[in-house]
């Protein structure tokens, strides 16, 4: 099942048992799953048409009344277009507004590079009281849409557009703010988030196959970040590589590479899409052409991971001494957290 059809259905079960719920639609409802809300609870569907600005701006008001306002469009749309008022409307007074970025990263169903967005992730952590989110499935998707209507203060959460693969079981239970070990390794971890998540566990996989051992972590949280998980990760591998289905510049790496900047330094690289704008295509040759796929993930970290250990030397002293490091910040969580690397030997 595609993310947006989980979205859809999970929006329809939520409004039976809140009456304050309301969708807000730009005219696209057929194509972010927002159109089965329409048809079960259609006094609570707001069509305001193809107008994103004037869009959040009701939002914001209905917010005020004590509604719980769902804002759905294109990413593109609802992030690039409507920034002002997502800025000084919904962010600033904190208000709380639900902003869903349909069609989110490359696959958008040809609609190429006007409708494909690459920097939201970007552009939306950094506002002030913005929580963000990127599911990786649809088992995921309806527990952050959960989370999400149950947070006061606004949020914009990720949908693509297409069905991928399914990494949780229905054991799952998404934590706001919280990472996923979706694997352990002992090379290097790779840290994704949104649907990329899933290409990057069958990456991992492969990887396994040829010999070489990385972890996996999964952010559905990308603001608030849990910079616990992140240091726990580097002090096991030293090694961090993030891969995602957005720009390289601003994104998960950028926030990554923030947290460990300050905390426990570490290599890190980053893989996504370069400095450049979208196109048409279908959806594998899209994925190949900005190695995006598992195959070319997994390609792109052994050549990493290769480069690396002729460079530096790897194993707890080397990890050990930049754990001592002067000007390393640390606390007792990571304290405890250093000393995993003792577990990790064993």
């Amino acid at each position: 099942m595609a993310q947006r059809q989980a979205f859809g259905e999970t929006m329809v079960s939520l409004a039976q048992d809140d009456a304050r719920i309301l969708v807000l639609d730009g005219d696209v409802g057929s194509s972010t799953g927002a159109g089965v809300f329409e048809e079960a609870h259609p006094k609570r569907y707001l069509q305001t048409g193809i107008g994103e600005q004037n869009m959040v701006a009701m939002a914001a008001g209905l917010s005020t009344l004590d509604f719980v306002p769902f804002v759905t469009t294109f990413s593109c749309f609802a992030v690039a277009r409507a920034l002002d008022s997502v800025r000084v409307l919904v962010a600033q007074p904190s208000l709380n507004v639900k902003l869903i970025g349909g069609y989110a990263g490359l696959l958008t169903g040809m609609t190429g590079k006007t409708h494909q967005m690459f920097d939201d992730v970007a552009i939306m952590r950094s506002l002030p009281n913005m929580t963000v989110l990127a599911p990786a499935d649809e088992v995921e998707v309806r527990q952050v849409i959960r989370a999400v209507a149950a947070l006061d203060g606004p949020a914009y959460v990720q949908i693509t557009r297409e069905p991928e693969g399914i990494i949780f079981g229905d054991d799952y239970r998404f934590e706001l703010g919280k990472a996923v070990t979706l694997r352990e390794g002992s090379d290097a971890t790779l840290v994704s988030t949104g649907a990329q998540s899933v290409r990057v566990y069958e990456a991992a996989e492969m990887l396994a196959r040829r010999g070489i051992d990385v972890g996996v972590l999964h952010v559905p949280t990308i603001k608030p970040l849990d910079e616990g998980a992140l240091v726990r990760a580097a002090t096991m591998t030293g090694f961090m590589i993030t891969i995602e289905e957005q720009s390289v510049i601003g994104g998960l790496g950028g926030a990554v590479a923030e947290v460990l900047a300050d905390r426990f330094p570490v290599t890190v690289k980053r893989l996504g899409i370069k400095d450049c704008f979208g196109e048409s295509g279908p959806n594998d040759l899209l994925l190949e052409k900005y190695r995006l796929s598992a195959m070319r993930v997994a390609e792109d970290v052994e050549t990493l991971l290769g480069d690396a250990l002729k460079r530096r030397p790897m194993g707890r002293d080397a990890l050990q001494d930049q754990w001592n490091a002067p000007g390393v910040r640390r606390d007792r969580s990571l304290e405890r957290a250093g000393g995993l690397m003792e577990k990790h030997d064993g």
